[in-house]
């Protein structure tokens, strides 16, 4: 039986990282972002994909595409049984590598389904000596798989651009929503409203969901969760433990131990 949930990374692939999941029922998700660029297949059962303001029903046979920084969840349909496989890339390696950000979000093409879990397989056969070369003509080949696109362009808007990047640039810091106000010029009502109209998530979750992101990097690197949860913004590990876990349907000790057994 598929283990209900295996995080795996290498030591000789450190910029890329997966996660198996044999029972999504008992993997649920809070809305979150990545920093990373992450791509999936849906194995078995459907479940519901909300990416960015557009929500779908997904079923096995689906790769699922998210772009870093943008807000997402998938989870089980009343019950149903469903699993996956996912992928997350680094992006400064996908970056040195010329690799352009997709604007689709999702695929049915049965091609890109079947090479992706070769992908899967081949990166997790420790023999083969030439995964990264494999990774990499995967990506190469990626848009080939997708159709053809014209990026949507989203309505510029400075102020609430600038409070996340303040959010962004202080989020190990304890910021109250009068700094993030003060630093961008808007109201308390209107900047939360606004916010989570443009970004998915209110300004507080915007926070919490960067200092995930934070502890979840500095977890890949084996160091101590109560240094990174005080290191990350939180007041405590059991802060970290209830944010972690509800934003990547994992403890943060279970996410650290993951890799190669």
């Amino acid at each position: 039986m598929i283990e209900v949930s295996r995080f795996w990374r290498d030591p000789a692939l450190p910029f890329v990282e997966a996660r198996r999941v044999g029972d999504g029922r008992k993997v649920c998700y809070a809305a979150h972002s990545h920093e990373s660029f992450s791509i999936g297949v849906i194995t078995g059962g459907r479940s519901t994909y909300l990416s960015g303001a557009s929500q779908r029903e997904v079923m096995a046979g689906t790769t699922v595409l998210m772009n870093p920084g943008v807000v997402h969840t998938c989870n089980p349909i009343a019950g149903q049984p469903w699993s996956y496989l996912m992928l997350f890339v680094d992006m400064p390696w996908l970056q040195a590598r010329g690799f352009a950000l997709p604007a689709q979000t999702f695929s049915t093409c049965a091609g890109l389904y079947s090479r992706l879990l070769q992908l899967f397989a081949d990166l997790f056969d420790a023999e083969l000596s030439d995964r990264e070369a494999r990774l990499l003509a995967f990506f190469t080949d990626l848009p080939g798989y997708l159709r053809t696109r014209v990026h949507e362009v989203r309505s510029e808007h400075p102020p609430l651009d600038a409070a996340a990047a303040f959010i962004r640039a202080h989020r190990s810091d304890p910021l109250s929503l009068a700094d993030i106000c003060a630093a961008c010029g808007l109201s308390r009502s209107y900047l939360i409203r606004a916010f989570r109209q443009r970004f998915g998530l209110t300004p507080h979750g915007y926070l919490l969901d960067q200092r995930v992101q934070q502890a979840r990097a500095q977890l890949r690197r084996g160091r101590a969760i109560a240094e990174v949860a005080l290191e990350a913004g939180f007041c405590d590990q059991a802060h970290l433990q209830r944010a972690f876990k509800q934003h990547l349907a994992a403890t943060p000790g279970h996410y650290r131990a993951g890799g190669i057994r």
